[in-house]
C-alpha cells in the first residue's frame, strides 16, 4: 500500500513530457538519472562518475580509454584518441603520445596535437584565455602530477609531470577533449571565458559516439548518433537524458512507460518491477573507501577511541536492509582475502557495548553532540543513509544533528573547513591504492597532489612515508607499503567506511546494456530489441 501511494504521488510530480511512446521510440533510449540537473556538457562533467556516464563518455573522448566491452573481466586502459604512448627513457617526467589521425570533432574540425595542448591548458594554465576553473576540480585532482603539454608535430604531443608517474595514462581517461574551434567560434559572441564556456555547454563539440542536439537545464539533454565516429558506431539512434532525482518518481516513470532505463530504483519497488517484467542488474562500485564520514581537527573525533566507538556503533547489516540489499558490507577498506587486507587488530563490526565503553574511556560517558553534514542530492539514498547513521549513533550516546543540503553548498561548506563530520562518496578511477591514499589521507599541503580531498586534515607521518613509497617503488616493496598504509588506516580510523555501493539499474526487457566491471554503462553498446 505504501509503495502504491508513493508511485501515485510520483506520477503527479512535474516529470518532463516525453512525446514518444514505447511503440515509436525504437532506437531511442530514454534515461531517468539520479542527478537533479544535467551534468556539465563543457567537456569535463561534474557530478563524479554519474557525470562521466551521462555527458562525458557519450559526447567526448580522451587520449586513453577504459575497455568497457565486457562485464566479466576487469576493465583495462586501451588506446583512445592516442594510439600509443611511452615514457621518455631519459626523462621519466616526459611522456610521448601518438595521436589518432582522421578524427573529427562534432563541428567538423580536426582533432590534432594543437587540440590536446589547448585542452590541457584549459585546466592547468590560469593565464590561458580559455582557462575554466569549473573543470579543474574533476581533472587536476585526478591527475595531480600533470604540468603541461607540448606539441611535437601535428599528431604527436609530449606531456610533462612534476615527478615520475606511472599512473598518468590511467589518469588521462578523465581528461576529455573539447573542440577549440567551437570554443573560438562562440568566444566571438561572448564577453568572457566563463560566458563562452556557458555557451559551449549549450552547443558542445567533442569527438564522442553521440552529439548533443538539444539541451534544457534541469529538464533534459538529447543526443543523436555520431555517424562520423572514428570507431564502431553506436547502435542507438538517439538518447534522451532526464533528471529525475527522487527514487519513487524514477520508478514511476519506468512503470508508466515514460523512460526505458533508470538507475537506483526505489528499493522497496524492486519486487514490483520484476513482476512487471523489468530487468534489475547491478555491480559493486570500484570503491576502495566508499561512503564515509570524515573528521575535522576541531571535532571530538580527533580522539581515536571516539572514532573507533562510532565505527562500532554502525549497523551495516541494517544499512543493507535499508538499501534493499544493494550494498556489500565492508570489513575494512578491502574484503577479507584480498592481498592488501593483512591482519588488522581493529576489525569493523557492530558492538554497541564496546562503543559506549570507548566513549567513556575517552571522557564522554554521556556521549556528546555533533553535526553531521550530508548532501541530499548527490549520492544515491544519501540523506536516507545519513538519517540511519544518526539513529544508530544515538544508541551509543552520540547525538548527531543532521544537516542535509544540496550539493553546491555542501561542498562549499566542507572546502572551507566548516564541518565536524561529513559524508563523502569516493570512487577510484585508477583502481590503484595510491590514488585514494594520496587524495584522502596524505597530509594536506605536503608534496604535490597530496591531501587534495583531505578536508578533515588527518595527518600521520608514517602514513605519509608509505604514500611516498607507493609513488616511487614497485613490486613487493610497493605491496608492503600498501599493506602497512591499510593497517595504519584501520588502526587510526581517519574515515568510517559505511558500505560498498552497488548501483542497481532497472530497465525494460527489450533493452540490452552491458554492465561493466567498473559499473559504467557504456551507451554506445546499448541495443533495443
Amino acid at each position: 500500500m505504501r509503495l502504491k501511494k508513493f508511485l501515485m504521488a510520483a506520477c503527479l510530480v512535474a516529470l518532463p513530457v516525453l512525446g514518444a511512446s514505447v511503440a515509436d521510440a525504437q532506437g531511442t533510449l530514454r534515461i531517468g538519472m539520479t542527478a537533479a540537473d544535467i551534468p556539465l556538457t563543457n567537456g569535463q562533467p561534474d557530478q563524479g562518475f554519474e557525470g562521466n556516464r551521462f555527458t562525458g563518455i557519450p559526447l567526448f573522448d580522451s587520449l586513453t580509454m577504459w575497455d568497457l566491452s565486457a562485464a566479466d573481466k576487469p576493465s583495462v586502459v586501451i588506446p583512445g584518441l592516442a594510439t600509443e604512448w611511452a615514457v621518455d627513457a631519459n626523462d621519466k617526467t616526459r611522456w610521448v603520445f601518438r595521436l589518432r589521425r582522421g578524427v573529427k570533432f562534432h563541428d567538423g574540425s580536426d582533432f590534432n596535437a594543437d587540440a590536446v595542448v589547448w585542452n590541457v591548458r584549459k585546466v592547468l594554465d590560469r593565464e590561458a584565455p580559455h582557462y575554466d576553473p569549473r573543470q579543474v576540480g574533476v581533472t587536476a585532482t585526478r591527475m595531480p602530477t600533470l604540468r603541461r603539454a607540448e606539441k611535437i608535430d601535428d599528431y604527436t604531443v609530449a606531456l610533462f609531470t612534476a615527478e615520475p608517474d606511472s599512473l598518468l595514462p590511467i589518469n588521462l581517461t578523465n581528461l576529455f577533449m573539447a573542440s577549440p574551434t567551437q570554443w573560438e567560434r562562440l568566444r566571438a559572441a561572448n564577453p568572457t571565458a566563463e560566458a563562452t564556456w556557458n555557451a559551449f555547454a549549450r552547443e558542445p563539440s567533442g569527438t564522442g559516439p553521440f552529439r548533443m542536439t538539444r539541451f534544457v537545464p534541469r529538464e533534459r539533454a538529447e543526443y543523436a548518433r555520431n555517424d562520423a565516429y572514428w570507431t564502431d558506431k553506436a547502435k542507438l539512434d538517439r538518447i534522451v537524458i532526464l533528471p529525475i532525482p527522487e527514487a519513487n518518481a524514477r520508478t514511476a516513470a519506468l512503470l508508466s512507460n515514460q523512460v526505458d532505463w533508470i538507475e537506483a530504483p526505489a528499493p522497496d519497488a524492486i519486487p514490483q518491477l520484476r513482476q512487471r517484467g523489468m530487468v534489475i542488474t547491478s555491480n559493486a562500485q570500484p570503491h576502495v573507501w566508499p561512503w564515509q564520514p570524515c573528521f575535522a581537527e576541531n571535532s571530538p573525533l580527533r580522539d581515536v577511541r571516539v572514532r573507533r566507538a562510532i565505527n562500532l556503533g554502525i549497523d551495516r547489516e541494517g544499512l543493507k536492509t535499508l538499501l534493499g540489499g544493494m550494498m556489500s558490507v565492508p570489513v575494512g577498506t578491502v574484503p577479507r582475502g584480498h592481498p592488501w587486507f593483512g591482519n588488522p587488530s581493529f576489525n569493523i563490526r557492530t558492538d554497541k557495548a564496546e562503543a559506549r565503553r570507548l566513549l567513556a574511556e575517552a571522557g564522554y560517558p554521556n556521549g556528546f553532540e555533533i553535526t553531521l553534514d550530508c548532501p541530499n542530492n548527490r549520492y544515491i539514498n544519501d540523506e536516507q543513509i545519513c538519517q540511519a547513521i544518526v539513529a544508530m549513533w544515538a544508541r551509543v550516546g552520540v547525538r548527531a544533528k543532521l544537516n542535509a543540503m544540496p550539493l553546491a553548498p555542501f561542498f562549499a561548506k566542507i572546502q572551507r573547513d566548516d564541518t565536524s563530520v561529513y559524508l563523502l562518496g569516493w570512487g577510484v578511477p585508477t583502481l590503484d591504492a595510491l590514488y585514494s591514499f594520496q587524495s584522502l589521507v596524505a597530509t594536506r599541503g605536503g608534496q604535490q597532489g597530496d591531501g587534495i580531498w583531505n578536508y578533515g586534515r588527518y595527518s600521520n607521518p608514517r602514513m605519509d612515508e608509505m604514500i611516498q613509497r607507493m609513488k616511487t617503488q614497485s613490486g613487493e616493496p610497493r605491496m608492503e607499503a600498501i599493506r602497512e598504509a591499510l593497517r595504519i588506516y584501520r588502526e587510526d580510523v581517519p574515515h568510517i567506511p559505511l558500505h560498498h555501493q552497488m548501483i542497481p539499474w532497472a530497465m525494460r526487457s527489450n533493452l540490452t546494456i552491458p554492465h561493466m566491471a567498473n559499473n559504467q554503462p557504456y551507451f554506445r553498446w546499448a541495443k533495443m530489441n
